[in-house]
């Protein structure tokens, strides 16, 4: 088990919950937040931004691990420059400085974005095959998601370049019961189109959090992708009757009886030993 982490986008849904996590388990914590809320259950807090050196050099200091989480997380709100280049600087940054000052192992906030299909311009967008596993075809033609495809690779890099353990953990919509997840499920079922994209995933903030933590107890090296979600969608519906309905062209690898999720979670299992533990009712 690590000594210390250092936690970037602290503050953050996820961030929050890695922190709360660390300190149940008794490990200390550095965290990196762009804004100090002047709340966070963490060792020390440095304010400043991931894209940084002089910042991610203070916030590394004593830690042996991170889990880095900071990132603009869609491409909605910012300029595609802004949105790639940031995010991209801001995961070479961060690995090449926990890479010298001797980190080996590293959590990753990869993301669902990464296939493509969140933001794609195209109407209807279908992934080529189900469960969706880590080796699909990615459809992407927005920043997000080619900032994502990018970090994996500046992943495999480092993981080379210093001999790191480097887990890009494939997030998909992450909530909290009655924070968000609740309400998106409600909407989602009143709407089945509107989880098409998403292919009607999910995952609480608790197990996002717990699967970073696995992710720094891998010793393998080098980078590893892994696809995460709950192993049921957030819809009361049968899952191959939506698929039918709202991909209609996707192959279709093997049954997924009931309500499972339609994506491949072999890897996440395998690797981490995670299976998601907190489940929509």
């Amino acid at each position: 088990m690590v000594g210390r982490v250092m936690v970037t986008g602290a503050a953050g849904r996820i961030g929050r919950a890695v922190l709360a996590l660390l300190a149940e388990q008794g490990i200390e914590a550095n965290a990196l937040v762009l804004d100090d809320p002047g709340d966070l259950s963490a060792r020390l807090v440095v304010t400043g931004d991931a894209t940084e050196e002089k910042s991610v050099r203070a916030a590394l200091e004593g830690a042996d691990a991170v889990v880095h989480l900071a990132a603009i997380p869609t491409p909605e709100r910012n300029t595609p420059l802004e949105v790639f280049g940031s995010n991209t600087r801001a995961t070479f940054t961060v690995l090449e400085e926990a890479g010298r000052a001797g980190v080996r192992h590293v959590a990753l906030a990869s993301s669902w974005g990464v296939t493509g299909l969140p933001w794609t311009s195209v109407e209807d967008p279908h992934p080529a095959y189900v469960p969706v596993d880590e080796a699909m075809p990615a459809q992407v033609e927005d920043a997000y998601g080619l900032s994502k495809q990018a970090d994996e690779l500046t992943a495999r890099m480092m993981a080379r370049r210093h001999g790191m353990s480097v887990v890009c953990l494939r997030y998909p919509f992450v909530g909290g019961f009655d924070e968000r997840l609740r309400a998106h499920a409600a909407r989602v079922t009143a709407q089945p189109a509107l989880g098409a994209r998403d292919l009607w995933t999910y995952l609480e903030v608790r197990d996002a959090a717990r699967a970073a933590l696995l992710a720094l107890d891998v010793t393998l090296p080098g980078a590893h992708s892994v696809h995460l979600c709950a192993p049921e969608t957030l819809v009361p519906y049968e899952t191959e009757d939506l698929l039918r309905r709202y991909h209609p062209t996707t192959r279709l690898l093997r049954p997924l009886p009931g309500r499972a999720a339609p994506v491949e979670l072999a890897a996440a299992e395998r690797l981490l030993g995670f299976r998601a533990r907190h489940l929509l009712d």
